[in-house]
């Protein structure tokens, strides 16, 4: 796991031997997504719609925009809903606009309730429409004709100042008939300057007339994150981190795998491989206590990054291997004698197999099997054995722990003559005939750490 990369076959793995770890954390997650959905309180959103008629420039509707969610705006609609407890400065955040097609800027507000929504956004809009109003009067009237009324009074008194004139004007040549003609022309002009002054105000009147476009429909759903949603976030999250938490343990796991590693990690060769069935778990030792207890419901008792075990043969084939391991011990040894069998406290299925290398042993070797604590390692002191034989499952210790076992040997003055490693295998339905009974349980001469008998 190391060094390969993460393949759906590992995936797979984690789903099948974890599925009830994985299904308790997705659970806690659903219920922290519940309880931050508790912390914050569901929120509406709605929008009214302001038309601005006349033709209108890109940065004209920003500047609208940015107008429509000012400080007097907002401070306005504040003071006119009159909410207990909310001002001005509670609402700024609450508020947004955008300009969108058509000329048509967007107010949208956000409150705790549909209702609320609906009366915030609909003021917003209308206390925009007057501020925008005052703003192209030029004054505090919120009237925005009153400029263009006092342009089209003006015309009009002009024009009969116009025509007294001309109806007193003496159609002779006299100095009097002169300036008289002179003041009317100069009136003339007045007149076109300031029918000018309305023609040039048209268009800002136009612009200054904007449209609520009716009232802002009320929402019928929640602002994301909703409840359903943060529920949802948070059983995804944790299942999520679940998954890469056991990648990334397996990952960083320096538990030796290959053969080559254990005998480096040892300092000894390796004499063989041999298989032990897969029981049920029945008939394995389980710890005691509350932690064990939750483990193994959880289905965190057993490790989920060993591969399948693969099918093995038949029993024959299997205690073939056996016999095969019992006779390099005898070639490595220089006369019969006793052997220890080293076996790491823990390892159920090194257990077994060296349970049945001491019933395939039979005579030809004296086996003694200590089971030892890879934390504080302690072999008994040499006796009348001719080394030690350790036997291990591959993937299940470190180099240090290994090499922890073997200085606990050598402080024993016993030699590591060989390794041997187990693993698990799946057995056939059927098994051969005359296959003894359950070696591995009556062949173990000792239980215990680190002291035992002969077999």
């Amino acid at each position: 796991m190391n060094d390969d990369t993460i393949r759906l076959v590992t995936l797979g793995r984690i789903l099948r031997r974890r599925w009830r770890l994985l299904a308790v954390l997705t659970v806690v997650g659903a219920l922290v997504g519940y309880g931050t959905s508790v912390l914050f309180p569901p929120r509406y959103t709605a929008s009214a719609s302001v038309l601005l008629p006349g033709q209108w420039e890109e940065r004209e509707l920003l500047t609208q925009v940015d107008l429509a969610t000012s400080s007097p705006v907002v401070d306005r609609a504040a003071a006119d809903l009159g909410w207990r407890g909310v001002s001005g400065s509670d609402l700024r955040d609450r508020v947004s606009a955008k300009a969108a097609d058509g000329n048509i800027i967007k107010i949208s507000g956000t409150a705790d309730t549909p209702q609320r929504a609906q009366q915030f956004s609909d003021r917003m809009a209308q206390e925009f429409v007057r501020y925008a109003a005052r703003i192209a009067g030029g004054g505090s009237d919120p009237d925005p004709a009153t400029g263009t009324e006092a342009l089209r009074k003006k015309v009009a008194e002009t024009d009969r100042r116009i025509t007294d004139l001309a109806d007193a004007a003496d159609p002779g040549q006299t100095v009097e008939s002169v300036q008289a003609r002179t003041e009317l022309e100069k009136l003339r002009t007045s007149l076109e300057e300031a029918m000018q002054k309305l023609e040039e105000a048209d268009p800002a009147t136009d612009k200054a007339s904007m449209v609520v476009m009716g009232p802002a429909a009320r929402p019928t759903g929640e602002v994301p994150p909703t409840r359903t949603q943060l529920i949802a976030a948070g059983a995804l999250l944790f299942f999520l981190l679940a998954i890469i938490g056991h990648l990334v343990a397996a990952r960083v796991n320096r538990r030796l795998r290959t053969e080559p590693e254990i005998e480096a990690a040892l300092g000894s060769v390796l004499l063989g491989t041999v298989d032990v069935p897969a029981e049920q778990r029945a008939h394995q030792p389980r710890d005691r206590g509350q932690r064990a207890r939750i483990r193994r419901l959880l289905g965190a008792d057993t490790r989920w990054d060993t591969p399948t075990p693969r099918t093995s043969g038949d029993e024959a084939g299997r205690r073939i291997r056996y016999r095969r391991v019992c006779a390099r011990l005898r070639e490595q040894l220089p006369a019969p004698g006793r052997l220890l069998v080293v076996v790491p406290d823990g390892d159920e299925i090194a257990r077994r197999a060296a349970g049945q290398l001491v019933a395939e042993a039979k005579s030809e070797l004296l086996l003694r099997v200590v089971e030892v604590s890879v934390d504080r390692p302690t072999v008994p002191d040499r006796d009348t054995e001719s080394g030690a034989l350790v036997v291990l499952s591959a993937g299940s210790w470190t180099a240090e722990e290994l090499a922890g076992i073997a200085e606990a040997c050598a402080d024993g003055r016993h030699e590591v003559v060989g390794i041997v490693v187990a693993g698990m295998v799946r057995a056939r339905p059927t098994r051969s005939a005359g296959h003894p009974p359950d070696a591995a349980t009556v062949a173990l001469a000792v239980h215990g750490h680190a002291t035992g008998g002969s077999a």
